[in-house]
């Protein structure tokens, strides 16, 4: 006769004793979710790993450091048994039996009366997964089982559209430098739930292209002005349709917050009454230069990096940046959107005391399938761009990190 499936339950073990026999590595992997859940856990056990020993340590668990014994389990609600003694372990399996206390042994599933599924969480959602009976289980199945699912849930895939959570508001994404995988699981889940998005140019378009048919994609670039600055018109277009009732994603190149308006925006969607979610993203600053082989520091080269803006020239009267503390400082620079203005911010640098030697690299399209990287000096720079025919989207590194690791053209995959 077949064996009868295990009936899948949650238990709410908030306040209520949970019994661990075993301080080693089954302890510490399944101690923290114990913890989470408000469990109050007795732990039985001559030794610990560290990491369970500062669980003790930080009063989480009460640690009772010594093998087991016959009464431990006494008014327990749940027990994990994963002793390095087989016979303490039967032991304790048969005083759980007598007590009826629902028990998961980790050297013998056959003789547990409860088994821990493979879990993962996504936006209050947790999955389980239990294989139907002991002699078929296999972990590595129901790891991989709940991997799919979970990842499905965080990046949207698995959300059936009848039942997907909708959001009114508005939801300010960091898109990270262009390769869809960089966005965030977060970031990636809201798109999948949104009604509209008002994406940049440098927002990781391949992802567009994934959004089901319903939803309205805006380019940002091609919003109408009128009497409005583009700023302006694009905080509008945000109002407009969370006022609807949409659930809006403006997706960004990178982070928000990082040389892209982002709290321009926010002010706007605070002042008209509009709920706003704010999504970090990876910044070009430090992804692009690492995927063309550049760390921003190193040990013994640079402790420090700073990123500024290119978009305005050294001598314009609009710019805050102070080049001429930049060019004394001797970790990393980074700049963003600078490409057409390298020439006078090298020049600029090199005035005040920046050797001309100085290593400079220009990576264009970072993260993309048409990353290239392009070198020079300070001295060299502005003959180089030309010559190369260097577009934007560029960031470019100036420093002796530039000649730190092996030279990358292309991103890895």
């Amino acid at each position: 006769m077949a064996e009868n499936p295990a009936y899948p339950v949650g238990l709410r073990l908030t306040g209520r004793k949970v019994v661990v026999l075993g301080g080693g590595q089954v302890a510490q992997r399944r101690l923290p979710a114990l913890i989470a859940a408000g469990a109050d856990v007795l732990l039985v056990s001559p030794e610990a790993t560290p990491s369970v020993e500062a669980m003790a340590d930080a009063g989480e668990i009460t640690w009772h450091r010594r093998p087991y014994a016959e009464g431990d389990l006494e008014n327990a609600w749940y027990a994990l048994i994963a002793t390095s003694d087989p016979e303490a372990n039967t032991r304790a399996s048969a005083e759980a039996e007598r007590h009826r206390v629902w028990c998961v042994r980790s050297d013998d599933a056959d003789a547990a009366t409860a088994w821990t599924p493979a879990t993962g969480h996504s936006e209050g959602v947790t999955v389980a997964v239990l294989t139907t009976n002991a002699k078929g289980r296999d972990p590595r199945h129901t790891a991989a089982v709940r991997d799919a699912v979970v990842e499905g849930l965080r990046d949207g895939t698995l959300v059936a559209p009848h039942y997907r959570t909708r959001t009114p508001g508005v939801a300010l994404v960091g898109g990270g430098p262009g390769d869809p995988d960089l966005i965030t699981v977060r970031g990636r889940r809201l798109l999948a739930e949104a009604d509209v998005v008002i994406a940049d140019r440098l927002g990781p378009r391949d992802l567009l292209a994934e959004l089901p048919s319903h939803v309205e994609v805006i380019d940002a670039a091609k919003i109408p002005y009128g009497r409005f600055m583009a700023q302006e018109a694009i905080n509008n277009a945000l109002i407009e349709h969370a006022k609807q009732g949409k659930s809006v994603v403006r997706l960004k190149g990178g982070d928000p917050y990082v040389f892209g308006r982002g709290m321009e925006e926010l002010h706007a969607l605070a002042e008209a009454g509009i709920p706003c979610t704010v999504v970090p993203g990876i910044s070009s600053s430090i992804s692009v230069p690492g995927a063309a082989g550049i760390p921003v520091t190193h040990r013994g080269v640079a402790h420090e990096f700073t990123v500024v803006s290119g978009h305005v020239a050294p001598d314009d009267e609009r710019s805050l940046v102070d080049w001429a503390s930049l060019a004394k400082l001797t970790g990393t620079l980074v700049i963003l959107m600078g490409v057409d203005k390298i020439g006078r911010i090298a020049e600029t640098l090199v005035a005040h005391g920046k050797s001309p030697d100085t290593p400079v690299a220009l990576v264009q399209e970072g993260t993309t399938a048409a990353q290239r990287r392009v070198d020079a000096t300070l001295a060299t720079v502005a003959e180089v761009v030309v010559a190369e025919d260097v577009k934007p989207p560029a960031v470019i590194v100036v420093g002796e990190v530039v000649a730190v690791g092996p030279q990358v053209s292309e991103p890895s995959e």
